[in-house]
């Protein structure tokens, strides 16, 4: 599938600012199990939120109008660590609990699983040389890769590393970054709805995966932090 060679020359710049290349190989070694000893030392202000089922790290921050980045600094969260049901998170800056609202009228800006699957390869997890910049999904060849969130199709061909991928641009800083393709169904400039398909899976050397990826401003983020 090709795109329009004027377009990819103006848009050169800004694929190098988003992307870092990466070969994408998939390694099915899971990521050690992290333990907490203590609670972290609260700062001047604060509260301890209760996690819910389906709540998620950036949900949360949004709710407390915190960012996700101070929230894991003062909780000590590492990068490819996930939060789990009544875990306690420490909020820095706030006075008071609030209530997570999972379905509201902005749900469309909402991240959703790409594709239903396995994670075989983790944000951060190192193969060799490589670091991943997101997760790598199990799932069949040929499955629909969903839109994770509304946005504008602003890549959709094959890239260097990443085989044929799909970028999609919602519009506040976030980028989302769907690769290891075997057909893409959408094209330069087209808007997609959340969970509507925009590619099919395709097979890496001895499986199918999606490999996954939010970046915000250009910088990588680790997925888990943003699916329900």
């Amino acid at each position: 599938m090709a795109y329009d060679a004027d377009r990819s020359l103006t848009r050169a710049g800004w694929l190098i600012a988003l992307l870092v290349l990466t070969g994408g190989c998939v390694s099915i070694e899971a990521p050690r199990e992290v333990v907490v000893d203590q609670l972290p030392e609260p700062e001047r202000t604060g509260v301890y939120h209760k996690v819910k089922k389906g709540e998620t790290l950036w949900r949360i921050a949004k709710t407390y109008n915190v960012s996700i980045a101070d929230i894991i600094r003062v909780n000590n969260i590492p990068k490819a660590a996930t939060i789990e049901k009544d875990q306690l998170v420490f909020i820095p800056g706030v006075v008071a609990v609030k209530d997570v609202v999972l379905e509201t009228d902005d749900s469309q800006n909402e991240f959703i699983w790409p594709v239903q699957g396995k994670v075989i390869r983790y944000f951060h997890e190192r193969n060799g040389e490589q670091v991943s910049q997101g997760i790598d999904i199990k799932t069949r060849e040929g499955a629909e890769v969903r839109a994770a969130r509304m946005g504008r199709v602003v890549f959709a061909d094959h890239l260097s590393g990443y085989g044929f991928t799909v970028i999609l641009d919602h519009n506040d800083g976030f980028h989302s970054v769907y690769a290891r393709n075997a057909k893409l169904l959408v094209k330069l400039d087209d808007y997609a709805l959340k969970d509507t398909a925009i590619a099919r899976a395709g097979r890496g050397s001895n499986l199918a995966y999606l490999h996954f990826e939010i970046r915000k401003n250009a910088i990588e983020d680790n997925p888990l932090f943003y699916l329900p």
